[in-house]
């Protein structure tokens, strides 16, 4: 039997511990695993580079393929060379050393060499399968688009002294801290093109999983990529939603249930065979099983976060919780 061709859509940490909960499915499944992930990213490092020196932002895309490194020690090591971020350098005898103006302070050494990579072969999709090579990668990290893109919000009330006012709120940095609410999102340019090797993934799937993540700026962004969507629509894979386990800035107000919603509001036709829930987190079940069988979809639930009480999933957990859904039928 072939492996389960999986494809996991999102972007930072979201994205990260979906790929890692895959990745200890794989010991009791046989996956083939492809991380498409969001190019919208223009703070931090990133966006740095983005401005700088244009091409896509590297920072999701490098976390992506640590998720999905190998367990070789060789590859371990680089893999937390590519984490490694510079901090201001000591000053030296003579007085030198790091601190205001140092490029280097905040980049980490992955989205350096993801950028290099980039800029040496012309193509990012080559450059990532080489990062990959680097990295001993179990899957394949794609972009959603080859050209970045920015993320556009209409808010309410992003401004706290004129709570009903709706402004446009730019860039996915911007509207990831937003204290208002988000009304509408949109991508610029509207129409990005699709990722080609994304595009034949998605139609070759078996499963495609959205989320965790921030959900509009991570998970949405995807759906309003035309060639994306459609393919996600037309493709014969059955489709997982695992749910955040509370709400960001950028989503505070909204209910579990209300995320599902927003799927269908972006992509109509969307359909969903399965929603994974934490069971402590889920709040009201009957709203958010209510919002799953909306897209078709059952509601499942388990334990999949940390034990410490943060909100983080563990990635262990997650994916036990994972096995008997992508499991079923094979």
């Amino acid at each position: 039997m072939s492996p389960a061709r999986v494809v996991a859509f999102g972007g930072g940490h979201g994205l990260s511990a979906s790929l890692r909960a895959l990745r200890h499915c794989v010991p009791e499944l046989d996956l083939d695993i492809t991380a498409v992930v969001t190019v919208g990213d223009d703070g931090g490092s990133s966006g740095r580079l983005r401005a700088e020196r244009g091409g896509l932002p590297p920072g999701d895309l490098r976390q992506a393929l640590v998720a999905l490194a190998g367990d070789h020690p060789a590859t371990r090591h680089t893999a937390g060379l590519f984490q490694h971020r510079f901090a201001a350098a000591a000053a030296g005898p003579a007085g030198a050393g790091g601190g205001a103006g140092d490029p280097l302070v905040g980049h980490a050494v992955g989205n350096l060499v993801l950028h290099g990579l980039m800029e040496l072969f012309g193509d990012p999709v080559a450059a990532l399968d080489h990062a990959g090579a680097m990295l001993g990668v179990v899957g394949r990290v794609l972009p959603m688009s080859c050209q970045p893109v920015g993320i556009e919000a209409r808010v309410r009330g992003a401004d706290p002294d004129h709570p009903d006012e709706v402004s446009t709120v730019h860039g996915q940095h911007q509207v990831a801290v937003t204290t208002g609410r988000v009304e509408a999102l949109r991508l610029a340019p509207a129409a990005p093109v699709a990722c080609a090797e994304a595009v034949a993934t998605v139609r070759e799937a078996d499963w495609l999983i959205f989320g965790p993540g921030s959900w509009y700026t991570s998970v949405l962004p995807h759906l309003l990529v035309p060639g994306l969507a459609d393919a996600i629509i037309s493709s014969s894979a059955r489709r997982l939603v695992t749910l955040n386990l509370v709400a960001e800035k950028e989503t505070l107000g909204l209910s579990l249930a209300d995320h599902l919603d927003t799927l269908r509001r972006y992509l109509p036709e969307l359909k969903v065979d399965m929603v994974l829930a934490d069971s402590k987190a889920v709040g009201d079940p009957v709203a958010v099983e209510r919002a799953a069988e909306s897209l078709g979809a059952r509601l499942v639930l388990a334990p999949v976060a940390v034990l410490d009480g943060t909100p983080r999933h563990d990635p262990a957990a997650l994916g036990a919780a994972l096995v008997p859904v992508l499991g079923a039928d094979r």
